[in-house]
């Protein structure tokens, strides 16, 4: 394949341009934004070097001395979506400004649905992932813990804000291909688990809707997923 490396390369790594010869026709950013704007109209499956040349209005084979491989367009991409955060002073509060992070986080896949699928800490490195990554750390000075430690909580925030906004999408993009609405399918569903808890097969189940029949606060069990983790970190 042209301009694909035979050994591991950092796209960050590679100059953006030469510094002599003419100007490129497209920056990083031209063609992270051309990516994105195929991933949130298409989905992530219709990314393709060929659409995303398309999308430039230049040959697929060009877009290659920009953008090595595909692997390096998916790290573009998430770099130029993560260029949305905005990150106030801390606080000196640290667990609600994680919590307050994650909240971006959570936004910022809704926006783009795609993103859950290409959170991995091998993308973890970009300009943008790397000023994340301090400003989480600077809302941490104030806690006794060693580096690794801190690491190891911005990672389990970061994975249940993936795990949890992943299910949202799936549910939601599940219920756009039903022939009916998610209530009408809610009801049935409900009318279902109710004729078996009935049957008194499953006590504690019947016990515990008697003592909650619904429905799920969904935001509050964002809120409280989010603190139990950050409760395992408090000492």
């Amino acid at each position: 394949m042209v301009g694909r490396p035979a050994v591991p390369e950092v796209i960050w790594a590679r100059p953006e341009r030469a510094g002599r010869g003419p100007r490129p026709a497209f920056s990083r950013a031209d063609i992270a934004a051309a990516a994105v704007r195929v991933a949130d109209a298409e989905g992530l499956d219709a990314v393709s070097m060929r659409k995303v040349a398309a999308e430039l209005g230049c040959g697929t084979m060009s877009l290659y001395n920009y953008v090595p491989r595909k692997e390096d367009l998916y790290e573009l991409m998430l770099d130029a979506v993560s260029a949305a955060y905005d990150f106030p002073e801390p606080s000196g509060d640290w667990r609600a400004d994680l919590v307050a992070l994650a909240h971006q986080t959570r936004a910022m896949m809704h926006r783009h649905t795609w993103a859950p699928r290409l959170m991995s800490p091998v993308y973890g490195f970009s300009p943008n992932a790397l000023r994340y990554l301090e400003y989480a750390l600077s809302c941490l000075d104030g806690v006794d813990a060693l580096f690794g430690e801190k690491m190891e909580l911005i990672a389990m925030v970061n994975g249940v804000v993936t795990t949890y906004v992943a299910n949202e999408i799936a549910t939601e993009e599940r219920g756009r291909s039903l022939p009916w609405s998610q209530e009408q399918e809610q009801a049935a569903r409900t009318g279902y688990l109710i004729s078996q808890i009935a049957t008194g097969k499953y006590p504690r189940m019947a016990a515990g809707f008697a003592e909650n029949p619904g429905p799920i606060d969904l935001d509050g069990v964002f809120e409280r997923a989010l603190r139990r983790v950050l409760d395992s970190f408090d000492r």
